[in-house]
C-alpha cells in the first residue's frame, strides 16, 4: 500500500524539483547567500505546509479514512447550529473545493511539459522546436487521460515502482552533490530563511510565489486518503520528504559550484554525472510527471464525488473501478473536460516557466482555507495544541497566497477562471435546489395521513406493494398526494421511502416503520461515498414492490441563472440513475415547476 501511495499521491509534489529551483532563480540571483536562504525556505515550507498541515493535522480529521474539503465541511456542520455561521463556513469550503479544481488543470500541463523540455538537452536534439515539444506533451496527456477508465488501483500498481526509482534517483543524485558541499545542510536551520526574509523583504515577497511550488501536490495527501488509507500515505511521506530534501540540497550545492547552470539544475546535474544515463533520466522524468498528473486527477474524482453525494454538485455518471473500494471511481465527463483544459493550457502558455508563473495561486488559496477550517474544528474539539499549529499553517499559507496574487496578471488568472467554473456551478446548484424545494407545493405529513386514512377506507386498494420516494420524512411531495388522491393509485401496502446521506462516508442502514394502516415509512441512511443498491435494501426488508414511483421536475424559467440551473438538472442523471434501482419497476411522475 505504501508503494501504491507513492504512485497515486506523491507524483505532483515529487516532480516539483524539475522546475522549482530553476523558476526561483528567474527572480533571485544565484548567490551563495540567496541559495542558502531559499533552501531553508524550501525545507521549512515542506515541513509546515505538508508535514504539519496535511500529514499530521488534516489526516487526523478524516471520516472512516476519507479526506478532503467536503469532509472538513461535514465535520464542522455536525458541530455548529448557528445558521449564519453555517452559511459562511459552507461558502468558504465551496471556495476551497473550487480552488483545488482550478489548479488541477495546470498540474498535468506543467509537470509533463517540464519533463518533455529535458529532451532539448539531449545531444543532437538541441534544436527540437517548441511545437514538437508541445505535441509530445499533448500526446502524453491524452494517453494518461485515456487510461483513467482502467481505475486508480491498476494505475497505482504500475506507477508505484516507477516512483520508487524516481525518488531514489533524485535523492541519490542530490546526496552525491551534497557530499561534495555538505555546508548546504546548514540550511536546515530556519535562521537562514529568517535572515533571507529580513535582508530581502521585497525579494522574499516576490520569490514566495515560486517557493510555494515545492509544496504543490501536498493537498493530495488528504484528498487521496480514501484511495489508500492514512498509514501508507504517512509512511510514504517520510520516504518522499527525505528524497526531496536531498534533491534540493544537491541542486543548491550544484548551483553554487556551477552558477551558470541555474536554468535547469536537475537535468544539468544528471548530465554532469554521466551523459550516458541522461536519456534514461529524461524518460524516467516523463513517466514521473505522468504520475504527477495522476495524483491530481484522482484527487479531483474524489472531491467531486463527495460533492455530488452531499448534494452540492449536479449528479454525474460515475463508474466504480474496484470491487473492494467504492471510493476508487472514474467520472468520464470530468476526465475529458480536464483533458481539454490541459491541452488548452499547454498551447496557451507553451513553456513550463510561463506555466509556473500561473501555478500556485489556487493551491495556496486552498491551503489557506483548509487551515482555517481546521482551526474551527480543533477549537470545537478544544484541542488547543493542534489549534496552535493550525494557526501557524494558516499564517504561512496566507502569506504565500498574498504573494501569489502577483501571479494574476502573468497567468494566475487562468487558475482563477478554472476555479470560478465549479464555484459558479456549486452556488447556482445549491441555491437552485433550495428555490426548487420552496416552489414545490409540499404537503405536510399530518395533512397527508388524514387524507390517506379517508381515501384508503373508501377505495379498493390495488393488491401488492407500491413504493414512493420522498426527499424528507416530515413532508410529502406533491406527486405522491396527486398520484394517490387524484389518480386513485393506492396499493394495499404503500411505502414512502427516503434516502438520507450521512456525515460518514461509508455504511448503509434502513428502518421500516408502520405509520398507520396501509402506509409505512422506509428510512434509508447511506454514507456519502456509498453506492446505494435499492434492490438489496428491499430484499433485506422482504419488500417486493410492484411499482416504484419517483418524482422529477420539468423546470420553466426566464431568468438566465435558473435556465442554467434547469439545464444542469436536465443533463444530470436522475436520482434513479445515480443509485441502483430495479428499473423494470420504476415509474417517474413529472411535475412542472416555474422558477
Amino acid at each position: 500500500m505504501v508503494i501504491k501511495a507513492l504512485g497515486v499521491v506523491y507524483g505532483d509534489i515529487g516532480t516539483s524539483p524539475i522546475y522549482t529551483f530553476a523558476v526561483v532563480f528567474l527572480v533571485a540571483m544565484p548567490t551563495v547567500e540567496n541559495i542558502f536562504g531559499l533552501l531553508s525556505l524550501f525545507i521549512w515550507t515542506l515541513t509546515i505546509l505538508v508535514t504539519i498541515q496535511y500529514a499530521w493535522l488534516a489526516t487526523s480529521l478524516s471520516k472512516r479514512g476519507e479526506g478532503g474539503t467536503i469532509v472538513l465541511l461535514q465535520i464542522i456542520l455536525s458541530k455548529i447550529k448557528n445558521a449564519k455561521q453555517i452559511a459562511i463556513i459552507t461558502i468558504l469550503s465551496f471556495i476551497g473545493f473550487s480552488l483545488m479544481i482550478g489548479d488541477a488543470v495546470i498540474t498535468p500541463a506543467i509537470s509533463i511539459l517540464s519533463a518533455v523540455e529535458g529532451i532539448a538537452l539531449i545531444p543532437g536534439f538541441e534544436g527540437t522546436s517548441r511545437e514538437v515539444l508541445l505535441i509530445i506533451a499533448s500526446l502524453i496527456a491524452i494517453c494518461l487521460f485515456i487510461v483513467q477508465k482502467k481505475g486508480v488501483e491498476k494505475v497505482a500498481s504500475a506507477f508505484g515502482p516507477i516512483m520508487i526509482i524516481w525518488f531514489l534517483t533524485i535523492g541519490g543524485v542530490g546526496l552525491y552533490f551534497t557530499i561534495q558541499n555538505p555546508s548546504v545542510l546548514l540550511a536546515l536551520f530556519p535562521t537562514y530563511a529568517i535572515n533571507f526574509i529580513i535582508e530581502n523583504p521585497f525579494l522574499t515577497f516576490l520569490v514566495l510565489a515560486d517557493v510555494i511550488l515545492v509544496a504543490t501536490g501536498g493537498e493530495a495527501l488528504y484528498a487521496d486518503m480514501g484511495h489508500l488509507g492514512r498509514l501508507p500515505i504517512l509512511k510514504g511521506w517520510l520516504f518522499v520528504f527525505i528524497a526531496l530534501a536531498l534533491c534540493y540540497f544537491g541542486q543548491g550545492a550544484f548551483v553554487i559550484a556551477n552558477s551558470a547552470s541555474a536554468t535547469s539544475p536537475l537535468f544539468e546535474m544528471i548530465k554532469s554525472v554521466s551523459p550516458n544515463i541522461y536519456v534514461g533520466f529524461v524518460i524516467l522524468a516523463i513517466l514521473a510527471t505522468i504520475i504527477a498528473s495522476q495524483a491530481m486527477i484522482s484527487g479531483i474524482f474524489s472531491v467531486l464525488y463527495q460533492a455530488m453525494t452531499t448534494k452540492i454538485f449536479p449528479h454525474l455518471k460515475v463508474n466504480y473501478t474496484s470491487n473492494e473500494l467504492r471510493s476508487q471511481i472514474y467520472i468520464g465527463v470530468v476526465n475529458w473536460t480536464l483533458l481539454l483544459c490541459v491541452l488548452c493550457a499547454l498551447f496557451l502558455f507553451r513553456e513550463s516557466s510561463k506555466l509556473a508563473s500561473a501555478y500556485g495561486l489556487a493551491v495556496s488559496g486552498a491551503m489557506t482555507l483548509t487551515a482555517l477550517l481546521m482551526i474551527i474544528i480543533f477549537l470545537k474539539q478544544e484541542n488547543y495544541i493542534k489549534t496552535a499549529f493550525a494557526i501557524l499553517s494558516l499564517i504561512v499559507s496566507g502569506i504565500f497566497f498574498i504573494s501569489c496574487t502577483l501571479k494574476i496578471p502573468h497567468g494566475g488568472y487562468w487558475s482563477l477562471i478554472m476555479s470560478m467554473v465549479p464555484l459558479t456551478i456549486v452556488l447556482i446548484y445549491t441555491k437552485g435546489q433550495e428555490k426548487l424545494y420552496q416552489a414545490l407545493k409540499i404537503v405536510s405529513k399530518d395533512e397527508f395521513l388524514e387524507q390517506f386514512k379517508k381515501t384508503y377506507k373508501q377505495t379498493n386498494p390495488i393488491s401488492g406493494v407500491g413504493m414512493f420516494f420522498a426527499r424528507r420524512q416530515d413532508t410529502i411531495p406533491t406527486y405522491i398526494a396527486k398520484t394517490m388522491f387524484e389518480n386513485n393509485i393506492i396499493y394495499e401496502r404503500n411505502i414512502i421511502a427516503t434516502v438520507k446521506t450521512m456525515n460518514e462516508p461509508h455504511g448503509i442502514s434502513s428502518e421500516l416503520e408502520v405509520i398507520q394502516e396501509g402506509i409505512e415509512l422506509l428510512n434509508i441512511k447511506v454514507g456519502y461515498m456509498e453506492m446505494l443498491d435499492v434492490e438489496d435494501v428491499l430484499a433485506s426488508k422482504n419488500i417486493d414492490a410492484k411499482t416504484i414511483f419517483y418524482g422529477q421536475e420539468e423546470i420553466i424559467a426566464t431568468n438566465p441563472i435558473w435556465i442554467f440551473f434547469a439545464s444542469m438538472k436536465n443533463l444530470a442523471p436522475s436520482f434513479v440513475s445515480f443509485y441502483k434501482f430495479p428499473h423494470d419497476r420504476l415509474l417517474g411522475v413529472t411535475r412542472r415547476v416555474e422558477l
